[in-house]
């Protein structure tokens, strides 16, 4: 009995020290960003640092080689959406917008498998009860809704009484990883020739420079580059 508490203490303490080195490679992303894929390796992860330490036939060896492998593993899939970009996507999702210009998108509901009561509990978790109160709203990939209100309903500051409502614009990203994204820059009503222009009058010679780029309508292009 006393060497089965030995070993299992053992097993125990080797294995909540590997988990902590196991967070400290992966990485924060892990912990805060429950993606459906992270969601289901981090249940499998569990089932397999359980088996191994309560099976009496399965040694530390065993354990230490599971959770190796499966970061190595987890690791490689962080490396490809990190480097090619068309797997982000199917591995991590995309964002969706739920309600656009005050108007529930139902196709977008319906491809998410979201229902009306569903998007409303969601709704009401970021304060908001009324339909009516959002311009924006937008399901992430770890399957919260982000909130963009019209103007009427946002938080009141000082700046804004007596303020008269003022049209609310969703910001849209161009330029992701050095790349146009053509299909949002066409919706924002520009042209490539455009953009380039934007940036020649930035100081930025080529868009490969451009880490990230945003339009807001009213606004000036937000541009970050790579450092």
């Amino acid at each position: 009995m006393n060497t089965n508490f030995f070993h299992l203490t053992i097993e125990l303490t080797i294995g909540f020290i590997a988990l902590i080195l196991l967070t400290k490679i992966l990485g924060k992303t892990q912990i805060t960003q429950l993606t459906p894929f992270y969601f289901i390796s981090a249940l499998i992860l569990g089932e397999l640092l359980g088996n191994a330490i309560y099976d009496k036939e399965i040694g530390i060896q065993y354990i230490l080689y599971a959770l190796t492998l499966w970061a190595i593993l987890i690791f490689t899939v962080e490396v490809i959406t990190q480097k090619v970009k068309k797997t982000r996507s199917l591995l991590e999702g995309k964002p969706s917008i739920v309600i656009r210009n005050g108007i529930i998108d139902y196709q977008e509901l319906k491809k998410n498998r979201l229902d009306i009561n569903q998007l409303q509990i969601l709704l009401r978790k970021k304060d908001v009860f009324s339909i009516r109160e959002v311009a924006y709203a937008i399901l992430e990939s770890d399957g919260s809704v982000s909130v963009m209100k019209k103007s009427m309903y946002d938080t009141t500051t000082k700046q804004d009484i007596n303020m008269i409502p003022k049209p609310v614009f969703l910001p849209t990203t161009i330029i992701s990883d050095g790349e146009i994204l053509y299909d949002n820059l066409a919706q924002s009503g520009y042209n490539e020739e455009w953009l380039l222009n934007e940036l020649n009058k930035l100081g930025i010679a080529s868009i490969k420079q451009v880490f990230y780029a945003e339009w807001l309508e009213g606004e000036t292009l937000l541009v970050n580059n790579y450092h």
